[in-house]
């Protein structure tokens, strides 16, 4: 069965400056995270990949990374295709307002592949270190896909203590589950910092404690192909119900609109626990780390220093 991973990689650009940072080596031979992410993939069974761009930026991107990958997949039988998110991509009769900069967030971003997705997919974000444990677990069970299961989607649940940066705060999508695994609400939560007790939300430098070993989401979903159809009408709704929202600034995020069909019961999400340690470059002091990590990671053998060789 075709399984893809769509890499949502439209937000990249520099938090820091000095460049994309997202496209910063970190690895061995000039490797960026996002390699790591689709050898994990392509080792667990995914044979599509698609990555989610700006047009703007495409130029930097292929010389990054997509020229090079092409020809990785190429070698592997694993597809290689485009989408492209833009600001002006909007439903009928939706006209973009003045002042509008930036794109429509995650759920504009997986709508854009509406074209080329025919099959049941993984989302991940571009600049996130998964591991490869959730990677096989989500592959697993998007083997599992019938049409009969269109509404059956996945989560990669990450621990929360594990997703953590050393350098400063960081947003989450903090999850309840039920006694059988399955995901009944997601809290989009700002501003959680590391604490020698675990985790807090810092509001202003008030700390208020949360629970370090609850689930945390990544932006990694394991979707189906009748989602592309709902995603295009909570697009939709997203403009019909904006109220008094700014829509200046507003986004329609991917785990927002999967929360909102989760309290509507139209969908059920399974979340698959997995213990790997996240890492990204959120800050410009996160590099470091990354790079050691990713050192320590091929010096234990968990990765060749050509990166792909084993997968020939």
């Amino acid at each position: 069965m075709k399984t893809t991973l769509v890499i949502m990689a439209a937000g990249i650009g520099s938090r820091f400056g000095g460049g994309i940072k997202q496209l910063a080596p970190v690895g061995l031979n000039g490797e960026i995270i996002m390699d790591y992410s689709i050898h994990d993939a392509i080792e667990a069974g995914f044979n599509k990949i698609v990555f989610i761009i700006r047009k703007d930026i495409k130029d930097a991107f292929k010389e990054a990374i997509g020229d090079r990958i092409e020809k990785i997949c190429k070698d592997l039988d694993v597809e290689i295709a485009y989408a492209y998110q833009e600001l002006s991509e909007l439903p009928e009769g939706v006209e973009l307002p003045a002042g509008r900069t930036k794109p429509w967030g995650t759920g504009q971003a997986v709508l854009a592949c509406k074209e080329v997705l025919h099959e049941p997919f993984a989302v991940i974000n571009a600049d996130d270190y998964y591991g490869k444990e959730a990677f096989v677990k989500l592959h697993d069970f998007l083997v599992g896909y019938v049409p009969e299961k269109a509404n059956q989607f996945c989560m990669a649940g990450f621990i929360l203590k594990n997703t953590l940066s050393e350098n400063g705060a960081v947003t989450r999508g903090i999850c309840e589950t039920n006694e059988e695994g399955y995901l009944t609400a997601v809290h989009e939560t700002s501003n959680i910092v590391k604490t020698p007790e675990g985790a807090a939300v810092d509001n202003d430098g008030q700390l208020t404690s949360i629970n370090a070993e609850s689930y945390a989401s990544m932006n990694m979903w394991g979707l189906t192909p009748e989602f592309m159809q709902t995603l295009e009408e909570g697009f939709k709704e997203f403009f019909a119900n904006m109220g008094n929202k700014d829509i200046l600034k507003a986004e329609y995020l991917l785990p927002i609109y999967i929360d909102e069909l989760l309290q509507a019961g139209k969908v059920s999400v399974k979340v698959l626990d997995t213990n790997d340690k996240w890492f990204g470059v959120t800050y410009k002091e996160d590099k470091d780390y990354v790079v050691k990590s990713f050192a320590k990671l091929i010096e234990a053998g968990v990765y060749q220093k050509d990166l792909f060789e084993d997968l020939k």
